[in-house]
C-alpha cells in the first residue's frame, strides 16, 4: 500500500476530515489509496491554532487511509479561497504548491508503529 508521511497535527486534521488538501512543492500522477503516516515532526505553533479541535496527535504511526483523487498546481484564487475556507488549517499562501487533494477518510482502529520516509513509499501489509 501506498503511503504519505505528513508531520503532526496535520496527520490527524487530514484522518479526521478536517484538511482536504495536503500540500508538497512537486506534483503526482498517482491516484488512489494512501496511508497516511504521522511523523515524528511536530509544528507546535500549528498545534496550538488547532487544539480547539481536541484530537490526538500520535507520531511514527500509520493513522489512517484517504483517497488521493486529484493533484493541482495552486494559483493566488485558489489560496485564497483556501485561507477562507478554514483559516486554523490553512494559514500560508500556497500559490505555485501542488494541492494533493484527498477524500475518503478512514482513521484505523488500530495505529501501525512504523518508521517514515520521504516521497511517496510503500508498506508491505503482514
Amino acid at each position: 500500500m501506498k503511503v504519505l508521511t505528513v508531520k503532526q497535527p496535520f496527520a490527524s486534521l487530514i484522518i479526521c476530515g478536517y484538511k482536504k488538501y495536503e500540500f508538497r512543492s512537486w506534483k503526482t500522477s498517482y491516484r488512489g489509496e494512501l496511508y497516511i503516516h504521522a511523523g515524528k515532526g511536530l509544528d507546535k505553533k500549528r498545534l496550538d491554532m488547532v487544539k480547539e479541535y481536541n484530537l490526538d496527535y500520535p507520531k511514527g504511526y500509520i493513522i489512517g487511509k484517504v483517497n488521493l483523487v486529484d493533484c493541482v498546481l495552486v494559483d493566488k484564487k485558489m489560496s485564497k479561497e483556501l485561507n477562507k475556507m478554514n483559516p486554523d488549517v490553512y494559514t500560508h499562501d500556497y500559490t505555485g504548491m501542488y494541492a494533493w487533494c484527498l477524500d475518503d477518510c478512514e482513521k484505523l482502529e488500530k495505529p501501525i508503529e512504523v518508521k517514515g520516509k520521504l516521497s511517496i513509499w510503500n508498506y508491505e501489509e503482514k
